[in-house]
């Protein structure tokens, strides 16, 4: 898919509880301020031999998305207009815990994400990746550390990650999943359940890429939500006061979206519903009782709401222990998996699709398909420098 400039109009106005929203801008990539030692820099450094002489046609481009959560990184080739991944990387490195409740990257954090960081410098050295983008969310938005983690992590890895706003992060999302969207003339919403935070974007179909009319970003993910409502899940009653506040919190914070898209709702060509995050596709493997976690089963899958809210009420009254002994939800989404469920519940009583199409798929693919189009466009520009030259000789 081409990239084009999805983003139009905006219907935004300001949102309570520390959200943002607005007009989602087409941020295209740009070279780190210090490529030198970067291999996120726009030519990588480990392929520069190759850029004295005509470029091979199917180079490697990567994605690195780093999260509240995880760490992901995709290397892909082109293939016709999609890509086709030569390697991946994924690690949950919780760099957001405790950042709710102090405000910063904590030591534990930042010393086991630069762990993971430094496995995915080594695979883009491997590589030999031709343009990259490594991109920071949430947890280093909001982290009063989080710019000096980033530096330390450009001097310690080489890796230049960019902090990028919540408008940027819902386009890339859109971008980079939109194609699973159901077919249908009406409008749809499509949310990134993140660690640190969850974005809304209602879109309308509009050529290659829906035309993003609204979004909206607050600051509550599994993670952050986690750390906000606390609580004992010792009893059932307990585990039940908890999830009720929990869906409280994102009720309020989902409020002025709700207002804004009410019309929408009721459109009567119909609605439709897209998620792109580690909730939807457990929750999907956990309806589809996978004995692990398969992507092939879950990336397109299309399950009804009703079903997807069934299993969130079960998740939420089991204890962690319980939740642990589930095939793919186990100790690393045990204690994150309720808050997911609070989200997409909320989630759908704003927006009252009957069915929830599942993606396995989100930044890292949106940045990919920038990537490569921004890419082709240079080559025909330069191409076209070329033939003007000479023509002029």
């Amino acid at each position: 898919m081409a990239d084009t400039s999805p983003p139009d109009s905006i219907r935004g106005h300001g949102t309570r509880r520390g959200g943002s929203s607005g007009k989602v801008a087409d941020f295209r990539y740009k070279r780190p301020s210090r490529p030198e030692k970067s291999v996120s820099a726009a030519r990588s450094p480990h392929n520069g031999a190759n850029h004295r002489q005509e470029r091979l046609p199917k180079q490697a481009y990567a994605a690195l998305d780093l999260g509240t959560n995880n760490c992901r990184l995709l290397i892909a080739r082109p293939s016709g207009e999609n890509f086709t991944v030569i390697d991946a990387f994924s690690r949950v490195v919780r760099l957001g815990e405790g950042l709710a409740i102090n405000g910063r990257l904590s030591d534990a954090a930042m010393e086991r994400t630069l762990s993971a960081l430094r496995v995915c410098a080594e695979k883009l050295r491997r590589r030999h990746v031709h343009l990259a983008r490594s991109v920071a969310t949430e947890a280093c938005r909001r982290a009063e550390n989080g710019e000096a983690f980033i530096e330390r992590v450009r001097e310690e890895t080489g890796i230049a990650l960019d902090i990028i706003s919540a408008q940027e992060e819902a386009r890339l999302a859109v971008l980079g999943c939109h194609v699973l969207l159901e077919d249908g003339p009406g409008p749809a919403v499509i949310f990134d359940i993140g660690g640190g935070s969850t974005e809304l974007v209602l879109v309308e179909p509009s050529g290659a890429v829906p035309r993003i009319i609204d979004w909206l970003s607050v600051p509550y993910g599994v993670v952050s939500l986690t750390d906000t409502v606390g609580g004992s899940e010792a009893t059932t009653e307990e585990r039940h006061a908890r999830y009720s506040e929990m869906r409280q919190t994102v009720r309020e914070s989902f409020a002025p979206f709700y207002e804004r898209v009410q019309d929408f709702a009721n459109d009567p060509k119909g609605v439709r519903l897209l998620g792109t995050s580690g909730t939807v596709t457990t929750l999907a493997s956990v309806h589809l009782g996978l004995p692990q976690y398969d992507r092939q089963a879950v990336d397109g899958l299309i399950v009804n709401s009703s079903a997807m809210r069934e299993i969130s009420n079960r998740l939420s009254k089991m204890s962690p222990a319980e939740r642990e002994t589930l095939p793919c939800i186990g100790n690393d989404r045990a204690s994150l998996v309720v808050a997911g469920c609070a989200i997409l519940e909320s989630i759908l009583d704003i927006w009252p699709s009957p069915t929830l199409g599942v993606a396995d798929r989100g930044i890292r693919e949106g940045i990919l398909r920038s990537l490569i189009a921004a890419d082709a466009e240079g080559e025909k520009s330069r191409a076209e420098i070329q033939r003007m030259r000479e023509q002029n000789l």
